[in-house]
């Protein structure tokens, strides 16, 4: 039987304090939340592995080095608000709301919203729900937000999303040109987002993030 809590631990060890991520309440949550039962059966013994899992459908879970170190640049407090957009199953999620007040995932896919509802259930994580429509429109029932996560590739940010940040939220993601990618964190202030380089990463960009959706609009 496949000792996954061992495998965690060596996640934390290998991958996340080695890329500098050194804050408990990221360190806690990895080692909390058991990142198998948030991939599909068919990839439960690659979940651990350093780099992206394939959920199917051109869909994939960010690498745990990019979602830690993302984690790190916007520093969610416990009584914040966080939108979580293209969670997946919800391991992000799940990661998150042991951080905050409340998270809001929004998933565009039925069958993966459906599941990640059930699995963040079963795992008891209760401070967090699971939206169900467009990436791009996020929920804005819900906001506004004092931070907002991308689980995936980003080419172009749409402005309804960013309209959803308090003043004063972060927002992180990952902006990708061509093979290249930027981790950014944007700062909103007045209205507009100033945004600063955090880290180079890369990872499979969401379909609607791409430039040809946004200009096909």
């Amino acid at each position: 039987m496949t000792d996954f809590a061992t495998r965690r631990l060596t996640m934390v060890d290998t991958q996340i304090r080695p890329s500098d991520v050194t804050k408990f309440p990221i360190i806690d949550a990895m080692l909390s939340v058991a990142r198998e039962n948030f991939v599909p059966d068919s990839q439960r013994e690659a979940a651990y592995v350093d780099g992206q899992v394939e959920l199917g459908g051109g869909r994939f879970l960010l690498e745990p080095r990019t979602l830690a170190k993302m984690l790190d640049a916007v520093n969610i407090s416990n009584d914040e608000v966080v939108l979580d957009i293209a969670p997946g199953l919800g391991y992000s999620t799940a990661i998150a709301a042991r951080m905050a007040e409340l998270v809001v995932a929004v998933e565009a896919d039925e069958s993966l919203a459906a599941e990640a509802q059930t699995l963040l259930m079963e795992a008891d994580v209760d401070n967090a729900i699971v939206h169900e429509g467009p990436f791009k429109q996020g929920a804005v029932e819900h906001g506004p937000y004092d931070v907002i996560m991308i689980q995936g590739g980003v080419e172009q940010m749409p402005n309804a999303l960013v309209d959803q940040l308090k003043d004063g939220g972060r927002i992180v993601c990952l902006f990708m040109e061509g093979d290249l990618g930027t981790v950014r964190l944007g700062l909103k202030s007045s209205g507009r987002v100033s945004w600063r380089y955090a880290f180079n990463a890369s990872a499979s960009i969401l379909p609607a993030f791409c430039a040809e959706c946004a200009f096909s609009l």
